[in-house]
């Protein structure tokens, strides 16, 4: 597997690392907050520490920036530069995105980097997804002057909270699609129908079938206005860069009908105002319509982890947010997702699949021919019925979220936490709230202080991210 020996060749035995709890079903879990805390200890603590930049350009006009410190490079525990800023850019990447990536302040680090993310080096996915596959520019690392780094420039999106007219709101993710009609902001018709779009091969099999719910929704509607949605994967302008749901689609298939989907449903709803936005900036953007407040971070637990965010001024980020990619846990031996071949990344804790994989580990035995909601629906029941092991399952997930959450205030300015997705329904989400609060006010008690975690209803939860997409174009 690609990474391993980059991966394997780290101990770490300078740090102290002690998480107050620990998650029961996950004893190796090494939370990144907690590692990143220790090495930055440190660093502190070496008198000729060196200030380090990494800058982020999305080749659109809009840079990144994050500034830090790393040892010196004659330290005992210089040998730790290269984990840390290799894992802090992992993140970085997955948060913000970039194609033109330099780094200031370690030059024998960015060397290294440049080899990790190359065509054939351990974050070669990464390299393929980052350059040709999302922004179609050359990926590249390269060490620059703390001097010569671009300052960062970001625009804010201000898309959405539109409700005016009649609208339809979509929400596709792995297993369901959502639809919902409004008329001036309430809804008129809502509904939830299966559906496996993984390894479907025919473009019509996705094609069609959202516009057979759009045409459900608008049955119930004296007129269109406008249509909103909200799809797990990365979308630029509405075109499908790259999403999980179109995996069995050949590239050349691909390419010529699902890229530009949805400009042929546009299409053929008359050119009505039609958007598409990831499904974890919709959750997001849900989140701070319902609480009527602004600096929100949303996380979607479904069949993956999507997260979007929404600044303190109210308007989102064209940042990529795609968490599931975004590294939680430093121990080397933490289970790797399917994609990029990586480990310890979220997508392996805060989704269908990190249920599933904590409950196999609690003993729960499913056969060959349940699917992964199967598997989960299995969880919930046994949850349902008391069966100890589905709580400990949850447990451990809200165990391992509250650490997330204590790395992710490392990155992002936030005050409201919600928290959505199916994996999330029935009592199992207020189970991992619980402990992710519980683990914030053990290790995090500033963070614990001023964040808030929310969860909607059971029918906003299902919901509120298709209602949150029909707000998203604004009539003409």
């Amino acid at each position: 597997m690609p990474g391993q020996p980059f991966e394997e060749s780290y101990t770490f035995p300078m740090l102290s690392i002690a998480p107050s709890l620990q998650p029961a079903l996950d004893p190796g879990f090494l939370p990144a907050a907690l590692w990143n805390r220790a090495y930055l200890a440190l660093v502190d603590r070496d008198p000729a520490a060196r200030p380090l930049a990494i800058t982020l350009d999305r080749c659109d006009g809009s840079i990144s920036r994050f500034e830090s410190r790393v040892f010196s490079s004659a330290h005992p525990a210089a040998v730790l530069n290269l984990r840390y800023v290799e894992r802090l850019l992992k993140f970085l990447l997955w948060q913000k995105g970039g194609c033109d990536v330099l780094v200031a302040g370690a030059d024998e680090v960015t060397a290294q980097l440049a080899k990790i993310y190359s065509e054939t080096g351990e974050r070669h996915f990464d390299h393929g997804f980052m350059g040709d596959t999302v922004y179609r520019r050359p990926f590249r690392i390269r060490a620059a002057k703390l001097a010569d780094l671009p300052l960062a420039l970001t625009s804010g999106l201000p898309v959405g909270r539109h409700l005016d007219g009649c609208r339809i709101g979509f929400d596709i993710g792995g297993s369901e699609r959502k639809v919902v009609a409004l008329i001036d902001g309430e809804v008129v018709f809502s509904e939830e129908v299966a559906w496996n779009p993984y390894f479907q091969k025919d473009p019509a099999y996705h094609i069609e079938r959202v516009h057979a719910s759009l045409q459900r929704a608008a049955a119930h509607l004296p007129r269109v206005d406008a249509i909103g949605g909200s799809a797990a994967g990365v979308y630029v302008k509405n075109e499908v860069r790259i999403a999980s749901l179109f995996r069995g689609v050949a590239p050349e298939l691909f390419e010529q009908h699902i890229r530009r989907m949805f400009f042929t449903l546009r299409d053929r709803w008359g050119g009505v105002p039609f958007e598409v936005a990831n499904d974890g900036e919709v959750a997001a953007l849900a989140g701070s319509m319902s609480l009527n407040e602004n600096a929100v971070l949303g996380v979607s637990m479904g069949t993956s982890m999507a997260g979007g965010y929404v600044r303190p001024g109210g308007d989102i980020t064209p940042w990529l947010n795609e968490l599931a990619f975004a590294p939680v846990d430093y121990n080397p031996a933490a289970p790797r997702d399917e994609w990029s071949g990586d480990a310890g990344c979220g997508v392996q804790y805060f989704s269908q699949q990190g249920v599933v994989r904590y409950a196999r580990g609690a003993g729960f035995a499913f056969t060959s021919d349940q699917t992964v909601p199967d598997q989960l629906f299995a969880v919930q029941q046994a949850f349902a019925a008391g069966d100890g092991r589905a709580r400990s399952v949850y447990e451990t997930v809200g165990t391992c979220f509250g650490y997330a959450l204590g790395h992710y205030a490392d990155f992002y300015d936030f005050n409201h936490l919600l928290l959505l997705g199916g994996t999330t329904s029935g009592e199992g989400g207020a189970i991992i709230l619980d402990r992710a609060t519980a683990v914030l006010q053990a290790d995090f008690p500033v963070l614990a202080a001023r964040l808030r975690l929310h969860m909607p209803d059971e029918k906003s939860k299902r919901h509120g991210q298709a209602i949150a997409a029909a707000s998203l174009p604004a009539l003409r």
